[in-house]
């Protein structure tokens, strides 16, 4: 029993850097995007030409009016949201839990003035679960990326050995908001992406197990018309590469998407993972495509360092972003990791 609790802290120990990193990286990537999600290509380039920095919303910003620099979005609230439910849980998302929680943070967000409320699938389902519906069965028309954009703590509680098991925890996660083929098989992709890297592996690799996981999950849930994501996203994967990288964002905005369907932001952020670039450049790539700008650029963040670790982000990013936002992810961290270790 010794030998296990020693080999459990040496686990946790070597898989905390990725898993923190994974957590920043989804923070960062928010940020990055907060000033331009919603907007136009045409119009990002008129009010801020390429992202590279933590900026302001600019004038045109109508859902992040306001905001500062460097601050997050509901992709990073709603993430963190669901890794404390995880945690509260012991490993386990209550749906009428969870279900209670989203209509409390939007409650919250309308009470500040702010825009930047649920999503259309999660509108939809939280709508139906004030109607009466049972939690579990409101998500039953969820497509959007609502699901795949908080999915990453799941990812760091749950191994990658097993992606069929890794699947199940998504679904579960995504029942209440998204349980459709495509809702699931996005959030999967993600999801899976993130484990492999704090399993160790590369970036590649982490790929690899996206698109697996993504065929798994787009055969659970309630099935619904769209692009298949693993189909999709391995193409995606081998066709970016060969784009002139002065071409990428439009090749991106116009042949892949960037709207919040799963089948277009999901394979978008994973399509920008593939090119196997510096991660703060991929990040600020995604942040300067137009459309779901926040959640493609959170999504390729938590990738990225779960793949790569701390040594993915400037030091200085970091600051901003959890001083800006006033982030505590170290606990959230270790209770993640202490699901990942009993699994």
């Amino acid at each position: 029993m010794t030998t296990d609790r020693r080999l459990d802290t040496v686990d946790l120990r070597s898989s905390r850097p990725n898993a923190l990193a994974a957590l920043t990286g989804l923070a960062i990537g928010d940020a990055l995007g907060m000033p331009t999600q919603s907007l136009s290509l045409p119009q990002i380039r008129a009010d801020h030409g390429r992202i590279c920095r933590f900026e302001d919303a600019g004038p045109h910003q109508r859902i992040a009016a306001g905001m500062p620099a460097g601050t997050v979005t509901d992709d990073t609230e709603q993430a963190l949201m669901v890794a404390g439910l995880l945690i509260e849980g012991d490993g386990q998302l209550d749906p009428t839990r969870f279900a209670e929680a989203l209509i409390a943070w939007e409650r919250a967000m309308e009470a500040k003035g702010s825009l930047d409320l649920l999503g259309p699938s999660t509108k939809t389902a939280v709508q139906r679960i004030l109607d009466g519906v049972p939690a579990d069965e409101a998500g039953s028309t969820g497509t959007t990326n609502g699901a795949a954009m908080r999915i990453a703590p799941v990812g760091i509680a749950v191994p990658s050995g097993d992606l069929g098991r890794l699947v199940d925890a998504v679904q579960d996660a995504s029942r209440v908001t998204h349980d459709t083929g495509i809702g699931i098989a996005g959030a999967s992709a993600i999801a899976a992406a993130v484990s492999a890297g704090i399993d160790g592996a590369t970036r590649s690799a982490a790929l690899d197990a996206a698109v697996a996981a993504a065929a798994i999950g787009a055969r659970r849930g309630n099935w619904v018309a769209g692009a298949d994501i693993a189909a999709k996203t391995a193409w995606a994967r081998g066709f970016l590469p060969g784009v002139a990288p002065a071409d990428r964002i439009d090749a991106v905005s116009q042949l892949i998407g960037t709207s919040v369907a799963s089948q277009e932001s999901v394979v978008a952020a994973l399509a920008l993972v593939a090119l196997d670039l510096d991660p703060w450049e991929t990040l600020c790539t995604a942040a300067s495509l137009g459309g779901d700008t926040d959640t493609i650029a959170a999504m390729a963040g938590a990738v990225l360092g779960a793949v790569h670790g701390p040594t993915a982000w400037p030091a200085d990013a970091v600051v901003t972003v959890t001083t800006v936002n006033t982030l505590d992810l170290d606990p959230l961290v270790d209770g993640l990791l202490a699901l990942r270790t009993r699994s």
